[in-house]
């Protein structure tokens, strides 16, 4: 049986077959109806176990420690194993631990046809997420049938190179160079490292939760871990197998290093390579993947077969089927078999300071920090915008701090672009100069809005003629993002402004009632105030701000605006919640 990349156990004859033809293993027993029961043979082993019934039981794996759960499965279902007088038969597939997740908590797209019995995820973090969204039913005391360690993975070269620099790797490396105090990573360190999907593989939930444990909490800590997602979004792989691949690639990166298990360096280099992938452990301690086996089945005989298959898989001969798949034992204490000369031989030593909880909000924080953002920016270019600021004119500095700004948004995100003066466009107050939409797709034309963005920020001039029409354009702003309201996004409305209005349109108390009127927690957008300059109305923009549950920043340098961005975006880790903050 084989549907797309999944597969199951087979017959020992049927494996003798498979390993003279391709050299592998499998493990699926053929059931055949004889003389109406049902008659499980198993090859040539001699022994036959026949009874009215066989208790099937499917279980779910992740990908990674799969093919070594379905060759486990073959040599269990030889035993004969019985529960209640009737044998048990196993049957293993591949499944993406997300997938499997959603169908346990009911969830009605991206779900697999039935639901398992037993699920072997690559995290206990899936478990514990699978219990908190509403699968209460699943029992406690799951069964860990193998471990993991995280690793740095890099080409053998690129290792030598980075001890002869003396560089050791460590968990500051996932985040961007800005926040280890430079613009870009020198020549005696990765120039990326890239990490797992956290919303696809339990190496990337573990990544998190290590840079969350790096950088603390607070403030300061916040904007650190938004950087980081933000960086590693760019570059945040579906699988394993293919970050490795880009290893090997050597016409992108120069310096790439990935953080993955040392299981899929293991495999990785069973193709011999002049230049084999190497697996370094972080200097202030690692964190170890575990592989729980849960049951998930809900019929009584099933579930107590799904349990002794659990109990199966933990003992002496299970783990040697792991072991040999490149994994470690359950309990971590012995290696891969063999361990191969990139795996280093000792186990490595763990970051104790990272709990199951502290992995469970790395978890909750990437899933609160890591979806795109639907955001139009309004830009301020009144009389007081043509003001000198630092050796130019705020506007100048400010569209300069927007043009760094925008390298921070990736391509899933939609943005717009207004201008707005009194009596400025057709419309009073402010000009469409892009729509709000996809940043990658043109809005018209072939230009897609990213170039159109960043050709705006450097030819954008203010008007010396112009008051400020700062109420009505930040109310008909948030209305037109409310209108535009995207339920998978984060919604926003970024003003860039000198900081006051001149009193020519809308007055404040009518902004605020109207702002606290229209805002819906249930549709939550937010509006980010981002002034230039001296002479900010901080009182009239904190009640702005904080009607919407935003935020208020000031700056004065173009500089300034990576701080000013990453404060914003750190918001959500407690929106809609937050408490005003200037």
């Amino acid at each position: 049986m084989r549907l797309g990349r999944h597969r199951a156990a087979l017959l020992p004859e049927q494996r003798r077959r498979k390993a003279l033809r391709r050299g592998t293993l499998a493990g699926l027993t053929v059931v055949a109806v004889l003389a109406g029961a049902l008659v499980v043979l198993f090859g040539g082993a001699g022994a036959l176990c026949a009874t009215r019934e066989p208790v099937l039981v499917s279980v779910a794996a992740a990908v990674d420690v799969a093919p070594a759960v379905m060759e486990a499965a073959g040599r269990f279902n030889e035993t004969n194993t019985t529960v209640g007088g009737r044998c048990v038969l196993v049957q293993v597939t591949e499944q993406p631990p997300a997938t499997v997740l959603r169908t346990l908590i009911g969830d009605r797209a991206g779900v697999l046809s039935e639901r398992p019995d037993g699920w072997i995820a690559d995290s206990s973090a899936w478990i514990r997420l699978a219990r908190q969204r509403g699968a209460n039913a699943l029992p406690a005391g799951e069964s860990v049938v193998a471990t993991s360690p995280l690793v740095f993975a890099t080409r053998s070269s690129l290792a030598r190179r980075f001890s002869v620099g003396n560089t050791e790797m460590n968990w500051r490396m996932v985040f961007p160079p800005t926040v280890r105090g430079r613009l870009t990573p020198n020549a005696n360190e990765p120039d990326v490292v890239r990490v797992p999907d956290p919303s696809l593989a339990g190496a990337g939930i573990a990544t998190v939760a290590a840079a969350r444990d790096v950088v603390g909490t607070g403030p300061e800590a916040d904007k650190a871990l938004t950087a980081f997602v933000r960086w590693a979004q760019a570059g945040s792989a579906p699988d394993y197998r293919s970050m490795l691949a880009a290893i090997d690639d050597h016409t992108f990166w120069q310096r790439p290093v990935v953080i993955v298990p040392e299981q899929s360096v293991w495999r990785h280099n069973l193709s011999p390579s002049p230049d084999p992938v190497v697996a370094l452990h972080p200097r202030e301690g690692t964190i170890n993947l575990d592989y729980p086996y849960v049951v998930t089945a809900t019929d009584p005989a099933i579930a107590e077969a799904s349990t002794v298959f659990a109990g199966w898989l933990t003992g002496a001969q299970a783990e040697q089927v792991i072991r040999r798949a490149g994994f470690r034992s359950g309990d971590g204490a012995r290696g891969p078999i063999p361990p191969g000369p990139q795996i280093p031989v000792a186990a490595p030593r763990t970051r104790q300071s990272v709990s199951p909880q502290d992995i469970d909000d790395a978890l909750s924080a990437w899933s609160r920090l890591a979806p795109p953002t639907n955001i139009l920016v309004l830009t301020d270019t009144s009389k007081h915008m043509a003001e000198k600021l630092n050796g130019g004119t705020r506007v100048r500095v400010a569209l300069d701090a927007a043009k760094i700004g925008l390298q921070l948004f990736p391509d899933s995100t939609h943005m717009g672009l207004w201008e707005f003066a009194d009596q400025l466009g057709r419309i009073k107050g402010y000009q469409v100069r892009v729509g709000l939409g996809p940043i990658n797709e043109p809005e018209t034309g072939q230009v897609v809005r990213r170039g159109r963005l960043d050709e705006l920020t450097g030819t954008i001039t203010a008007h010396p003629g112009l008051d400020s029409s700062l109420y009505d354009a930040i109310l008909s702003g948030f209305r037109a993002v409310s209108g535009q309201y995207r339920a998978e996004m984060n919604n926003a409305l970024l003003v860039i402004t000198a900081g006051r209005d001149d009193g020519k349109g809308t007055t404040l108390p009518r902004l605020l009632d109207q702002l606290r009127r229209e805002w819906n927690p249930d549709r939550p957008v937010q509006i980010i105030v981002i002034a230039f300059g001296k002479g900010v109305d901080r009182a009239s923009l904190s009640q702005v701000t904080a009607a919407t549950n935003g935020s208020l920043h000031e700056a004065q340098e173009a500089g300034e605006i990576i701080d000013v961005f990453l404060a914003a975006l750190a918001r959500r880790l407690c929106h809609p919640t937050c408490k005003p903050t200037t």
